[in-house]
């Protein structure tokens, strides 16, 4: 595989697992939560780590709190560095409470963004309006990104609920689905109340999804750690703060303590 660098380093020294792809990847992905960042730091987070980014959620409903000269530089800057950029999906969910569907759309639209993030981590909708809302947002061109569970503390995956969201997202277009886990990594989804994982729930995920449909939030670096070493380098994850970027890549490669045996494995 074609390995991302900024220098002509030896391959085996950029990238010793050998398995790392460069953008656009199929594989791999990595998103990032922006909380607020200034226009200052977005610039510099792209300057220095864009090739390890391929998505960036703007969280919760920030986007309108923005001026909106820095809302479209953010997205712009994004856009010209090859990311998918979009608001979190509770704005969307927000939209739908206030009955602004359409005034929602519209603004998306008209600043620029790319993609959307589609969920009901904090209301219940129908699955008649989730698809309804996948099919609108590919109709407008934006890359459709999909997320599954609650918000609530204590929340679990519903198995059969995960693998039938899974499939019909996907079948109606959606290009991931994300595992919910919020910005905090503890006591929801997969992660129990101290923020470790249940291996056995994502073993019984994966053994009826394809992984490749999947982005598992994970914020807390022992729970990328956990879940590399698991599963491998190439699978998605999400909800990365923006300082943790390149140590996520190195993490990827092999090139932290953490995960330097994956550069010595065969699979």
């Amino acid at each position: 595989m074609e390995v991302t660098s900024y220098l002509n380093w030896n391959p085996v020294l950029a990238d010793p697992t050998g398995r790392r792809q460069a953008k656009p990847r199929t594989l791999g992905k990595t998103m990032v939560m922006d909380k607020g960042l200034g226009p200052c730091a977005f610039q510099d987070l792209l300057h220095t780590a864009s090739h390890h980014v391929d998505m960036i959620k703007l969280g919760f409903g920030t986007s309108p709190l923005y001026p909106e000269s820095v809302l479209k530089s953010k997205i712009n800057l994004a856009k010209e560095n090859g990311i998918c950029i979009y608001p979190g999906g509770t704005f969307l969910e927000v939209a739908i409470t206030q009955n602004a569907v359409d005034d929602y759309f519209d603004m998306v639209t008209a600043l620029g963004f790319n993609g959307l993030e589609i969920s009901n981590g904090t209301i219940d909708f129908s699955r008649k309006l989730r698809n309804e809302l996948i099919k609108r947002g590919i109709e407008e061109g934006l890359e459709v990104v999909t997320e599954y569970g609650k918000k609530g503390w204590g929340s679990a995956i519903e198995l059969e609920e995960l693998i039938e969201t899974v499939m019909l997202d996907t079948e109606m277009g959606a290009v991931l689905v994300t595992v919910e886990a919020r910005e905090s990594g503890m006591g929801v989804g997969i992660f129990d109340q101290q923020g470790k994982c249940k291996d056995e729930e994502v073993e019984q995920v994966l053994s009826a999804v394809p992984g490749d449909r999947l982005l598992w939030e994970a914020p807390l670096k022992s729970q990328q750690v956990h879940l590399i070493n698991m599963l491998g380098p190439q699978i998605h994850l999400g909800n990365i703060a923006p300082h943790e970027i390149i140590a996520l890549e190195a993490l990827r490669r092999g090139l932290r303590s953490d995960t330097l045996s994956l550069g010595t494995r065969k699979d």
